[in-house]
């Protein structure tokens, strides 16, 4: 799993390489080759900074449709498109630091 290994990563700063994608079977292992003790509360708890990005991504339209978009926006002199990335911003809000 992608999230777990990325978590890991996150929080334990030192690890290489990890092996396995459940909690049960994932070996972690660091720069002396020596297998990382995983704190899996920490690495359970932990929040990806970046995932409103991916949602972000799913939720706009494809860069053609955007385009359409403005330039109907600009033909009829309507804001769809602004009122469209402003909705998806407001949806999945970038976290404050």
């Amino acid at each position: 799993m992608a999230d777990l290994h990325k978590a890991i990563r996150a929080i334990h700063n030192n690890v290489v390489s990890i092996n396995g994608d459940t909690q049960a079977d994932i070996q972690a292992i660091d720069d002396n080759n020596q297998v990382v003790t995983i704190d899996w509360t920490q690495v359970n708890a932990w929040q990806d900074p970046q995932a409103y990005q991916y949602k972000r991504q799913q939720a706009y339209e494809s860069i053609k449709e955007q385009l359409d978009m403005l330039y109907w926006d600009k033909i009829n002199g309507t804001n769809n498109w602004e009122t469209m990335i402003t909705t998806v911003k407001n949806l999945y809000p970038k976290p404050t630091e």
